[in-house]
């Protein structure tokens, strides 16, 4: 099973909108990785137009997409999730190490 990328394409006044839902999105955030489902997210910064939150599988990036105020409220103005096929590291989905 591969991992999922979930990308957020973010308005351009996400900055001074996200106050008011911070808590929210950040709860909900928090639900998932405590539930083993997120394992890391974050903004993208210098500019912040984006964001990537790494997800254990595909659906549970799209359920926490759908359930994001961030999303709902209209911050994200576009989302989209890529599955990864992560070979490397200690959590990767189908590790290979090299032979020999």
């Amino acid at each position: 099973m591969a991992h999922a990328l979930l990308f957020y394409d973010l308005a351009p006044d996400y900055l001074e909108r996200r106050a008011a839902l911070r808590d929210a999105h950040l709860a909900l955030a928090w639900d998932a990785a405590d539930r083993g489902a997120l394992i890391l997210g974050g903004a993208l910064d210098d500019p912040v137009d984006g964001a990537v939150l790494l997800f254990r599988d595909r659906a549970a990036a799209e359920a926490f997409a759908a359930a994001d105020p961030y999303v709902t409220a209209g911050l994200v103005t576009a989302w989209r999730v890529r599955s990864w096929a992560t070979v490397v590291g200690a959590t990767a989905a189908a590790p290979v190490r090299p032979e020999g």
